[in-house]
């Protein structure tokens, strides 16, 4: 078996294994909020980061140790780690009063909430994420089936136009003019085919699946309703109290200040509880004490007063207070980030907007100039070769309108996206609460 034959067998191969699915966005955001990679990741870091929290509070938490051995003892009993020798010991100790090791543990309370926002946050970008790719597969899956609807036209356009040509009714180069229309239609077909099958892909390994798999959207009506404002400042301060980010930077504030906190409290007082039980082998004291005791138990507090904690905890604290202003200096620059992009993507939809109602105008235009070169054609005033301008000028007319279309959608995906309420908004209109007659659009 040649090269070329076996590499076409395992090209049928993994086709075979492909899958096709088909999904709403509704079912898309579903799969894509369970199944996404990045998400997962997310979850399992915030996860992580709520068991630190178990290991922040280890010294608030009791620990029992329970040990036991035997030794040869010449002279005075006694241990190396400085308790009595014993057949059998428990020891356990815990923190009551440890003011670094309360704020270590708040500082770990306020990251592992930090680290819920970034799983919000990555769920938001992954919707984001769908949806695009969503519109990208939609746009292509129309654009190819305006261009494969256009071919029989095309052909026949072709045949007529070289018997017109033949009978000297047309010019020659209005045959090659219709030959060109032909193959820059199956062209574009190719193009449209490529870009879909491309958008389906990505949707795909978005949602999950393998890279083989591919998911096409189903047909459906739906467009995204923006929320109501009355102003683009409104919009703008509706971004800064709903972005993650800055939940995100602020998070992180409050856990270097507990942190700080907790450097600046190294020189206070420790208070640990401290208990022990030992079992006594009598053989090991009958020669020192009158008395013998085999249960021996002592329970109390441990007071620790730091006289000098060194240099390191002075460090730490400098190292903290300057990532804090690092911290302070990023809420500002998003702040203003947040209301650049908001007010920039707002203009942008409105662009977007204006160009599609063109594009709408422009198609109506290109629709009536066909009428009327129809019926003039029908009653013999014009050539068959300016109908057949038209009609490619109102094809044309259509895929523009498609490209605009998309355009609009994306731009109002980017005004939700800095508003900050995307999935929210995302899901509602998958569901049918989201379409809306465009010109019912706040702005």
């Amino acid at each position: 078996m040649s090269i070329k034959c076996l590499i076409l067998a395992l090209f049928s191969v993994l086709v075979a294994h492909a899958e096709v699915h088909t999904l709403t966005l509704q079912q898309a955001l579903d799969l894509a909020s369970r199944q996404n990679p990045d998400v997962a990741l997310a979850r399992l870091d915030a996860q992580r980061a709520e068991q630190n929290v178990r290991v922040a509070r280890n010294p608030f938490s009791p620990r029992l140790y329970a040990g036991s051995g035997a030794a040869y003892t010449y002279g005075y009993p006694n241990a190396i780690g400085g308790n009595a020798p014993s057949i059998f010991s428990i020891q356990s100790n815990m923190a009551l009063f440890n003011r670094p090791a309360s704020y270590q543990v708040a500082a770990a309370r306020e990251n592992a909430r930090g680290s819920q926002i970034d799983a919000q946050t990555q769920a938001d970008e992954v919707a984001y994420r769908t949806a695009n790719y969503f519109l990208d597969a939609q746009q292509a899956a129309k654009e190819r089936e305006a261009v494969d609807g256009q071919l029989p036209s095309l052909r026949q356009a072709v045949e007529t136009m070289q018997s017109r040509v033949n009978e000297g009714a047309e010019l020659p180069v209005e045959s090659k003019r219709a030959a060109v229309n032909l193959a820059q239609a199956e062209q574009q077909l190719d193009t449209f085919t490529a870009d879909q099958d491309y958008a389906e892909m990505l949707l795909a390994v978005t949602l999950g699946f393998p890279a083989k798999d591919r998911v096409h959207p189903a047909k459906s009506q739906e467009t995204f309703q923006l929320p109501v404002v009355q102003s683009e400042d409104e919009s703008i301060d509706l971004a800064l109290k709903n972005s993650k980010s800055l939940r995100r930077l602020q998070s992180a504030v409050l856990a270097k200040q507990m942190e700080i906190r907790s450097y600046k409290s190294a020189r206070l007082p420790q208070v640990d509880l401290v208990a022990q039980y030992s079992l006594f082998a009598k053989y090991a004291y009958t020669s020192y004490f009158q008395k013998f005791q085999y249960n021996n138990a002592q329970i109390g507090a441990s007071f620790t007063l730091p006289l000098f904690v060194g240099s390191g905890v002075g460090g730490q604290y400098e190292e903290a207070a300057t990532d804090m202003a690092k911290l302070r200096l990023q809420i500002n620059q998003t702040r203003n980030q947040i209301s650049v992009n908001t007010r920039r993507s707002y203009q942008e939809m409105r662009r977007a907007q204006e160009t599609r109602d063109l594009a709408r105008q422009q198609l109506d235009l290109a629709h009536d100039d066909l009428s009327v070169l129809l019926a003039q054609y029908t009653e013999g005033r014009v050539r068959l070769s300016e109908v057949e301008k038209a009609r490619a000028a109102e094809n044309d007319r259509w895929l523009a309108l498609y490209e605009t279309e998309n355009q609009y959608e994306r731009a109002k995906l980017g005004v939700l996206h800095q508003l900050g309420n995307l999935m929210a908004t995302l899901r509602s209109a998958s569901d049918g609460g989201g379409a809306a007659p465009d010109g019912n659009l706040s702005r």
